[in-house]
């Protein structure tokens, strides 16, 4: 799943004439990057959510002739659900069993999907969490074991976990990056949610029953595209990883 419906407003203005996928880096569109990406991994199913200019990303894909795959879109233009929601929408679309990878539009990386990928299959987790040790304000906080034990954010102070004896000194502070591989096993546990949710909100309240861990790669490289004056360093870092 690519998620691809946010409204882009940190890349405006950009954005006032086109959605946030369709802002081109290095030539092309970010959306076209992750397809592509993802095609080159073994992915050749993919379902991707709209809202902000929904149909102009819809056209972009059929004028491509779908790269050769299968895409279906997740139309959230009425409402936007969040991260949880969009993914709980999407269910229809994993119907066969097997793990499946959520990728954020804006997010540019050298990471072996495949590597990734096999990494979860080996686990026992719900789903795992791609993380850096990027500078942020909120963090997510894992133990010795990789696994999802709390948030914090740290300009605030505010923490979350489910553990009542919950200490976040206790734990190592990592960013998401925006990629995560899922069970469709997590749908059970979502029937009783609304339809609009975070999914990092949804991860922090059930990691006290079930396993969330994070992937945290060597040597990763990578940028969140999400302001204007970062597409110039995407473009650099593009170089470097094609």
């Amino acid at each position: 799943m690519i998620f691809a419906a946010g409204l882009g407003t940190r890349l405006k203005p950009l954005t006032n004439t086109m959605p946030k996928a369709l802002v081109p880096v290095g030539g092309k569109p970010l959306l076209q990057h992750i397809i592509e990406k993802l095609k080159l991994s073994g992915f050749d199913e993919i379902i991707i959510n709209i809202h902000h200019f929904g149909q102009q990303i819809i056209d972009f894909v059929e004028s491509n002739n779908h790269f050769g795959i299968r895409i279906e879109f997740s139309d959230e233009r009425e409402e936007l659900l969040d991260t949880g929601g969009g993914i709980k929408k999407a269910a229809r679309f994993f119907d066969d069993g097997k793990p499946f990878l959520v990728h954020n539009v804006d997010i540019l990386s050298n990471i072996d999907l495949n590597e990734l990928y096999n990494s979860h299959l080996k686990r026992n987790s719900l789903a795992t969490l791609v993380c850096s040790k990027r500078q942020t304000s909120r963090y997510l906080l894992f133990d010795r074991d990789n696994h999802l034990r709390g948030w914090i954010n740290n300009k605030t102070g505010e923490t979350k976990s489910p553990f009542p004896d919950f200490n976040p000194k206790q734990y190592r502070k990592l960013a998401f990056a925006g990629i995560q591989i899922l069970r469709p096993s997590i749908f059970r546990y979502m029937e009783d949610l609304p339809d609009k949710f975070s999914i990092i909100d949804f991860y922090l309240s059930i990691c006290d029953k079930k396993t969330v861990t994070c992937y945290f790669p060597d040597n990763l490289k990578m940028i969140d595209v999400g302001k204007t004056e970062s597409l110039q360093e995407a473009e650099l870092l593009l170089n470097q990883i094609l």
